[in-house]
């Protein structure tokens, strides 16, 4: 029975990437005059909006990923449209990086550099490099790497600052967004730069990039994650020293799958092992706490109140999570918890004229305030996890 419903989710997420994802993305998103429109709302209509660095990299990495697993010509064809747009427009010739923000006719309206674009910059040029055989996206990818070293990295305290001005000197406002505290590092965005190193050191192997890599699943083990609880720490001051008492049932699980993924990366045998523990530990508090009644996974939740809002991209990477959880453990309770989350995402997430919503309150109404495509709605989670586990299951 097992058997059937996983050859089943197969067929299913296949379908649900070439057939839904992806085309919605290649019919609504590409600007003919270059780059993607900034903003789709849920009926599929675009608009003149500003044009965010992270988003266009995960559109980048997206279709890069899609082609090296399926070898379609129109997903290439959408990368390669989406790195002009980003060689063009985003990269500061200058003083190097990712400009933040463009204006939909691609001039820059915030020259900032936040460490977690660079790190997706990285991320969605390596997948690029492997799906083009283009050399230039490498190099670039290895020149940011070495500009987050650079002005990033804290050589006294460890970790790695948020964000820099334009010339990459300090900043009075760090926030990604306005949800975010302004602190001095991040869960967000160090787990960006492990999940960019590590894609980087599986195609360019260096002892220095390892070492890194080694250091970033260290801090996320060390300081950012509560053994007690299974949750992380998300906001820290320069110090180290705890900022908020938040969580973030999505990130918790994101994290477990992609620190365990680094430290295999790195071949250490000790961090594997510690990755792997951490890894259940994180998705057994996460189906305490995180996850409804439906099988569904909440957003966040403070020490007074819990956000019951399900987010699109935190019930994909729930999927993930626990996907990763059942290959490691070969507990089906995580496979159950898969095969809930497809089944809550195809009830209430899924859009039928293409792509997911952004959200669902706890009365399973739409949020249709924000819509399809924007600064910060990409089809880089859904996608991954669609491409992920059938790659898995395929191989198993």
């Amino acid at each position: 029975m097992t058997a059937d419903k996983t050859i089943q989710l197969l067929e299913e997420l296949t379908t649900e990437l070439k057939s839904n994802i992806l085309p919605f993305w290649m019919n609504h998103a590409i600007d003919s005059k270059g780059g993607f429109f900034g903003q789709i709302n849920c009926e599929n209509n675009s608009f003149d909006a500003p044009r965010g660095g992270v988003l266009n990299a995960r559109i980048l990495w997206t279709f890069s990923a899609a082609f090296n697993r399926h070898q379609n010509a129109e997903y290439l064809e959408t990368a390669n449209h989406a790195y002009n747009y980003l060689i063009k427009h985003f990269i500061d010739n200058e003083f190097g990086g990712i400009y933040w923000k463009l204006d939909s006719e691609g001039k820059p309206i915030e020259t900032k550099k936040q460490i977690y674009a660079l790190a997706f910059g990285m991320y969605a040029l390596v997948e690029y490099y492997l799906a083009s055989d283009v050399s230039e996206s490498l190099l670039l990818a290895l020149e940011l790497h070495q500009l987050i070293e650079k002005h990033s990295f804290d050589n006294e305290k460890n970790g790695y600052f948020e964000a820099f001005s334009k010339e990459w000197n300090k900043l009075d406002d760090l926030r990604l967004s306005d949800k975010d505290e302004n602190v001095a590092k991040t869960l967000n965005t160090h787990l960006h730069i492990l999940e960019a190193y590590t894609r980087l050191h599986s195609t360019y192997k260096d002892t220095a990039l390892n070492k890194q890599l080694e250091n970033l699943v260290e801090i996320h083990l060390e300081k950012m994650l509560d053994w007690e609880t299974g949750h992380f720490r998300l906001f820290f001051d320069v110090d180290w020293n705890l900022k908020s008492e938040l969580i973030s049932f999505g990130h918790d699980i994101e994290a477990a799958w992609l620190i365990y993924e680094a430290a295999k990366e790195t071949e250490n045998l000790n961090l594997i092992e510690k990755s792997i523990k951490a890894l259940k530990i994180i998705a057994d508090a996460t189906i305490y706490s995180g996850l409804a009644a439906d099988g569904s996974l909440y957003y966040e939740k403070t020490l007074e109140h819990t956000d019951k809002d399900r987010h699109w991209w935190a019930q994909a990477e729930a999927m993930t999570g626990f996907w990763y959880a059942y290959q490691i453990t070969n507990d089906k309770i995580y496979l159950e918890k898969v095969f809930k989350l497809w089944e809550f995402i195809k009830n209430h997430i899924i859009a039928t004229n293409g792509e997911w919503y952004w959200s669902v309150n706890d009365k399973m109404e739409v949020n249709t305030m924000e819509g399809k495509a924007g600064f910060w709605k990409c089809p880089y989670h859904n996608s991954r996890t669609m491409l992920i586990l059938t790659k898995s299951i395929s191989n198993n």
